[in-house]
């Protein structure tokens, strides 16, 4: 499922300079490792495809699916994982102590999509968290995917201030050394904030959902350059960012439960 900003609230092997990794340490992030990579080409035919796979529409180039999908062949094919919350409905997959909770022990929820966060305030439990987020992020590797998308980087902003942006930005560290030691690029999801230490963080390019929307675009490409891939949910954030972006960047409009297409509700425009 996607996730919107908080305004309305989503090679090969090892990489040059990697450390060796023993138990559950992982390195910190390298140039040499980003520089290994591939990034999705710039301000091209982009397609959003995270709530169900379906064949991209004649001129895509990159497109997004979620971990569980297979890429489509032929193209740049980001892996979408939900990095910082649980699905809806699956906080049996992930230890209790590792579920943030209120004083009252209660699990703490991204009411908007009904999903838990996972408590990322402690170096060992982000440290546990990446280790199982890192199954999905190899699993993206095996399957043929060149970059992934990260979910849910601003879950700290929902969290009652029981996180923090540095507890978020240790924890992205962590998957960005796993996505370049496995050979694939890493976006910043959304986190407009976050964007100007997108080098510190090991971030490579952007995917921002609803910029043209709430004029935060100039934020992405102040950091990432044209490297930003835009989503919009509305034909009001569409043409505000066609209008701003749509030489530079890549632009998609879906529908918010981005449907597959031939199903109700299914919606798609470009610039």
């Amino acid at each position: 499922m996607s996730h919107l900003n908080p305004a309305t609230r989503m090679f090969t092997g090892l990489a040059v300079g990697m450390a060796v990794l023993t138990g559950t340490m992982l390195a910190q992030p390298t140039s040499a490792q980003a520089a290994a990579v591939a990034l999705p080409p710039t301000h091209a035919n982009f397609d959003y495809q995270i709530g169900g796979a379906y064949t991209p529409p004649t001129g895509v180039k990159v497109v997004t699916r979620d971990h569980t999908a297979s890429p489509a062949a032929g193209l740049y094919n980001i892996c979408y994982i939900n990095a910082f919350q649980a699905q809806p409905g699956a906080e049996g997959e992930w230890a209790s102590d590792l579920l943030l909770r209120d004083s009252n022990g209660n699990v703490v929820y991204d009411e908007d999509w009904g999903e838990a966060l996972l408590d990322t305030g402690t170096a060992a439990k982000r440290q546990r968290i990446a280790d199982q987020i890192g199954t999905q992020i190899d699993g993206c590797r095996d399957k043929g995917f060149q970059a992934v998308e990260p979910d849910n980087y601003d879950s700290y902003t929902r969290s009652g201030n029981r996180l923090t942006a540095n507890n978020a930005q240790a924890f992205i560290k962590l998957l960005s050394t796993r996505a370049h030691a496995d050979g694939l690029a890493i976006a910043q999801k959304n986190t407009p904030e976050l964007a100007g230490n997108r080098t510190a963080n090991g971030l490579d390019f952007a995917v921002a959902e609803e910029c043209g929307q709430y004029d935060e675009c100039g934020d992405y490409t102040s950091a990432f350059g044209n490297n930003v891939i835009v989503i919009e949910y509305t034909d009001t954030g569409r043409t505000k960012a066609c209008r701003g972006w749509s030489s530079t960047l890549s632009i998609v409009q879906r529908d918010l439960d981005v449907s597959p297409a031939g199903s109700s509700g299914y919606v798609r425009k470009t610039c």
